[in-house]
């Protein structure tokens, strides 16, 4: 890498004809890495091994490689080297006795690498960098078009062993087998059980509006078709006020005029939000519109059946004849049975409207309802066969038993019904709060990362890479016409830091240079410190700037600058209270300069602001 990064610079000084070149130092050993502060991260190495290969660059030659003898070592024989003496240009390097050497290029023996010898035949795609075509190469890479049919086969495969997961992870049979019971439907999990409870169902008023409707045609066909007496008008009575007490307690919610009644539309909110609350009066509901579709049926039949048969009819099912009016015309057996079959169906699909009912729920009132209606039934059946013996007519089993099997199958068909009905609830639910999960680990990350970048970049340096197209390899710059940069720096941490045993081998140095720099960047979140803007700190160098941005920058009463000046004070303060707290004696040294400079984002990787070009 370092021999390719000086053939581009010879390439840039040829091309265009600046005179520019580059020295190269190499060390190999042990660093620290890690990030300090609390703003503007930057990942960064730190040891005495870092400190080596700094001043291998700063003792090195332009146009040369410049290497320890410890990087040596790692290469081998890969490459042609000579002695690099450099001690006789860096003090350093002579104080602790280091040897070096400089690589002589081109001198790549073949070794264990192959990269080297491809890069050495890249001058024309150097060239084709120089003329600005070098992004096209990278995009097509960051595309995948540079990748061979056999990586994008497996790509591909890739892709649909995933889509198979997941559409297998999504199938209904598995969800339902894995999150909720067998024939209860419920949630296997308490925790999902209790966030459905509280689910609303939008659809609540609704279900309580069909069951009305329900309710009123049950009343019509009772008040034309059928008797009404005393005893059943006054048993019809509370059930009647239950049926239309539920439904407007109900629809309260969706009255906000009505100011009077604050606690019953709180009550009516609670409804709503609440299944399990909403499932008790639905079941009020179901079982009392039963009860009024029986009550006549009830009454009916003593009304129907009250005379005694004559003693000469010989029937084997009659125990009394004696005056029995068997042609009573306000008494058909036919016409009687219809209106109990209707009035029974009506108050089923009553019931399975309530979508908010639990499938067990249902069972329960359809099974008992229909055991309701079979008893009245039989009761029927017996006093139909005393009609068939009178009036010597045949009778057939489908004539006694169809509506029995009518109101069975109705009876499995709601019950199915009930069952695929609650199983779609329910995992509508469970996908439901898999999205919204989803939605806030996304949300979460996205602030996280937000929050990573705005750590990197300034606020504004961020937008504009995230707003900007993707793949633009343009360099991002502004000028900035007055700007306060200062530079603050510890020039006798390196001093303080030392790598023994006895202090985890330098970390602890590190431990405190960390919280030195969280200070100063705690500092920054008070109010008088809003024009600055952390720009990096690198080793025990801390840089800020003021002014940036259009909001920022003051150009009437300079408060920028008077807030960078205030700011070195309070860093001089920090440091102080820094010093009391270690034991220690760190001094702190301050530039501040203000002018004109160009900002910045260089290069494609590990991004971070540059300013340059200030008076």
């Amino acid at each position: 890498m370092g021999l390719d990064m000086i053939d581009a610079i010879a390439l840039v000084r040829e091309v265009m004809a600046v005179n520019v070149n580059m020295r190269v130092g190499i060390h190999t050993g042990r660093v620290h890495c890690g990030v300090l502060g609390l703003r503007k991260w930057q990942f960064d190495v730190w040891s005495n091994d870092v400190t080596l290969a700094n001043h291998m660059e700063s003792g090195g030659l332009p146009g040369r490689v410049h290497i320890t003898k410890e990087t040596l070592r790692c290469l081998g024989n890969d490459y042609v080297v000579e002695p690099g003496n450099g001690g006789d240009r860096n003090s350093y390097l002579k104080d602790h006795n280091i040897d070096t050497y400089l690589i002589i290029a081109p001198s790549y023996r073949g070794g264990t690498s192959s990269s080297h010898s491809h890069s050495m035949n890249g001058s024309i795609s150097k060239e084709m960098r120089m003329m600005g075509h070098g992004s096209q190469h990278g995009k097509h890479k960051k595309l995948g078009f540079n990748e061979t049919p056999e990586r994008m086969k497996n790509t591909e495969d890739e892709v649909n062993e995933y889509l198979m997961r997941a559409i297998d992870a999504r199938s209904i049979d598995r969800l339902r087998t894995e999150h909720c019971r067998s024939f209860l439907l419920s949630f296997r999990d308490p925790v999902k059980e209790t966030k459905f409870a509280l689910e609303k169902d939008r659809m609540l008023s609704l279900y309580f509006f069909c069951s009305t409707f329900c309710f009123m045609t049950i009343f019509l066909v009772q008040s034309v078709a059928l008797r009404w007496n005393q005893t059943v008008l006054l048993c019809s009575i509370p059930v009647v006020l239950l049926l239309v007490s539920i439904p407007i307690l109900v629809y309260l919610k969706n009255f906000r005029f009505m100011v009077l009644y604050d606690r019953l539309r709180s009550i009516s909110t609670y409804i709503h939000r609440n299944r399990n609350v909403a499932q008790v009066f639905a079941v009020m509901m179901s079982v009392s519109m039963y009860t009024l579709a029986m009550l006549n049926v009830i009454f009916l039949q003593s009304q129907c059946f009250n005379g005694n048969l004559p003693k000469d009819v010989d029937c084997p099912n009659i125990t009394n004849a004696s005056s029995f009016d068997i042609l009573n015309e306000n008494c058909k057996f036919y016409l009687l049975i219809d209106y109990i079959l209707l009035l029974v169906l009506i108050s089923m699909i009553a019931c399975a409207v309530y979508q908010v009912l639990i499938s067990l729920c249902k069972t329960v009132i359809l099974v008992g309802g229909m055991a309701g209606f079979t008893a009245v039934y039989l009761s029927y059946s017996r006093e139909y066969d005393k009609y068939i013996c009178l009036t010597q007519k045949e009778s057939t089993i489908t004539e006694q038993y169809l509506n029995l099997v009518m109101l069975s199958t109705l009876v499995v068909a709601l019950i199915i019904h009930g069952q695929q009905i609650e199983a779609t609830y329910r995992l509508d639910f469970v996908w439901k709060l898999q999205a919204t999960e989803e939605k806030e680990d996304m949300e979460h990350l996205e602030a996280y990362n937000r929050k990573l970048l705005d750590n990197i970049l300034p606020v504004h340096v961020a937008e504009h890479f995230l707003n900007s197209e993707k793949n633009n390899d343009e360099l991002y710059h502004e000028q900035c016409d007055f700007v306060c940069i200062l530079f603050a720096s510890i020039p006798n941490f390196n001093e303080f830091y030392v790598e023994l045993e006895g202090n985890n081998e330098g970390v602890e140095c590190l431990r405190l240079l960390n919280e030195i720099i969280a200070d100063f960047d705690e500092l920054l979140s008070e109010e008088q410190f809003k024009y600055i803007e952390k720009i990096k700190s690198t080793g025990a160098t801390y840089m800020a700037a003021s002014g940036l941005t259009h909001t920022t920058c003051d150009m009437r009463d300079f408060k920028h600058v008077t807030a960078m000046a205030e700011y070195a004070l309070r860093l001089k303060e920090q440091l102080v209270e820094v010093n009391e707290h270690s034991f220690n004696h760190f001094r702190i040294r301050i530039g501040i300069n203000v002018g004109p400079v160009v900002a910045g984002v260089i290069g494609v990787r590990n991004p971070n602001t540059t300013y340059g070009g200030m008076r």
